[in-house]
């Protein structure tokens, strides 16, 4: 992969004047989502007016608010009131990075009009609908069972094929097309969404958190390390690639390649351009894996549900990956005599998905500390200051790690009824993280020139991408899987 910048990534962001860095400026947006996700619980719903869309077939019944007291709204006040705070959020965000403003504000509205519309066209059940029950609630015999995160390829198309045959309004949209900044608002948000995930599972999360914890550290050990050299030796990639890459392929996908990348200061075209592909092979992976899973796991449970923490590299598609492998094993074992209690599987996927993101923070700062002490240490410095590797820091990180302590203090002390308050108000928040992602996912295809990207090397990365997911991931994946949860069995239905 050639050193010089990809002439088929071009972001705005790297134009940018001097001043509050995006790293920050994500961190403070999304914690202040988060904040007014959790003052919700103690006074009036301040964002239950976030648009949310259900797997449909009726397109009227398809969009609502978050919460019931906000109904009056309907499906399109909703979605107009959310429009309405993003851009006012994120056009004060613009003026901060210096940016032009009435420029952003322009393109930012065409751009969250098509990027959502994508999300409602993802969340058609004949493309989303995953478990017999979804089929059965919609009538359908079939569906391609992407979830509603096909959305996330939907938007993705329709900005590559802005790229490719619009190339004036790419141009245009151009001030509000900024992947990075909508991702990292994201991932801080994420931190609160685990802390309620983590709190709401405890007594569960405790019975397994240590298998877990150990299943994770090993696979990822090895997982990271084989693809980087994979990537590097075997394929000729730069180290600024092959580091997003490997955290891509082997931490949790989107999230670890955008952390990565900002730890060892890659251009921001890199780990945008990888997450891309992270989405498509998730997509995949929900189609294939559990259906192994059932025809040879049906007796190990919790080996398969593990299995999917593993593997499948984005949350929405790794749970609902658990979830399909829940409903084809349960009602295999029910066919033969055997009747677990429902929720296990998904929860041991979840629990193991759960700490997989936790584990993205923790290896940014490793990242960050390798990269400035031993790759990029300045000439006539052997070792780089303290203060460089907080410079290399993707902030970012602080503000999901933020989060996430605050969030599960919250959880932890509140008591039952306490949390039961607090996990609808973060779900709340939870909405701005898929528009973000919405969003991030557009904006990666509006940035992508196919025919550039893959002259300069596109099809070496997607060879990278199916040699390591295929390969190994999956199978060292099954491997450790079986390693830590063999003999365990959800307890049975009463």
């Amino acid at each position: 992969m050639s050193e010089a910048v990809l002439p088929g990534i071009v972001t705005a962001s790297e134009a940018t004047a001097p001043g509050l860095s995006e790293d920050w400026l994500a961190a403070l947006l999304g914690l202040l989502v988060v904040a007014l996700a959790i003052a919700g619980t103690a006074g009036p719903d301040l964002l239950g007016w976030v648009v949310t869309t259900s797997v449909w077939t009726d397109a009227a019944k398809a969009l609502a608010p978050a919460r019931p007291a906000y109904a009056a709204l309907g499906g399109p006040g909703a979605l107009l009131a959310t429009w309405l705070v993003l851009l006012a959020m994120l056009s004060a965000g613009a003026a901060v990075l210096r940016a032009n403003v009435l420029r952003f504000a322009a393109g930012f509205t065409v751009a969250f009009a098509i990027a959502y519309a994508s999300w409602f066209a993802g969340s058609y059940a004949q493309l989303a609908a995953v478990t017999p029950a979804d089929l059965n609630k919609f009538g359908l015999t079939w569906s391609l069972k992407l979830t509603n995160e096909g959305g996330f390829i939907v938007a993705l198309l329709a900005g590559l094929v802005i790229a490719n045959f619009f190339p004036r309004l790419a141009a245009w949209l151009n001030e509000a097309i900024r992947p990075e900044l909508y991702i990292k608002i994201a991932i801080v948000i994420l931190g609160a969404f685990l802390a309620v995930t983590v709190a709401g599972k405890l007594a569960f999360a405790s019975s397994l958190l240590l298998r877990g914890v150990a299943a994770i550290i090993e696979a990822y050990l090895i997982y990271w390390a084989v693809v980087y050299f994979v990537a590097r030796k075997w394929f000729g990639f730069s180290r600024e690639w092959a580091a997003p890459l490997a955290s891509g392929i082997s931490i949790c996908g989107v999230a670890a390649a955008i952390a990565t990348g900002g730890a060892i200061r890659s251009r921001p075209g890199v780990p945008v351009l990888v997450a891309s592909l992270v989405v498509v092979f998730a997509m995949v992976e929900v189609l294939i894996l559990p259906f192994l899973a059932q025809t040879f796991l049906s007796h190990e449970p919790l080996v398969a549900a593990a299995w999917m923490g593993l593997s499948v590299k984005t949350d929405g598609a790794a749970v609902a990956a658990g979830g399909i492998t829940e409903a084809l094993i349960l009602s295999k074992a029910a066919a033969e005599g055997i009747h677990y209690q429902a929720g296990w599987l998904l929860g041991t996927t979840a629990l193991v998905k759960v700490f997989i993101d936790v584990f993205i923070g923790v290896w940014a700062f490793i990242l960050a500390y390798i990269w400035t002490n031993h790759i990029n240490v300045q000439p006539g410095q052997p070792r780089a200051r303290a203060a460089e590797i907080w410079q290399r820091f993707p902030k970012f990180i602080l503000g999901f790690v933020l989060s996430f302590a605050i969030v599960l203090y919250l959880a932890l002390t509140a008591g039952p009824d306490g949390l039961k308050q607090l996990t609808p108000a973060i779900g709340e928040a939870n909405n701005f993280r898929v528009i973000f992602f919405i969003l991030t996912f557009f904006s990666i295809g509006v940035l992508s020139n196919v025919r550039k990207l893959w002259e300069d090397g596109l099809g070496k990365l997607v060879a990278v991408y199916v040699l390591s997911l295929f390969g190994f991931v999956i199978w060292v994946g099954l491997l450790i899987s079986w390693l830590f949860f063999a003999g365990i069995k959800p307890p049975l239905a009463i």
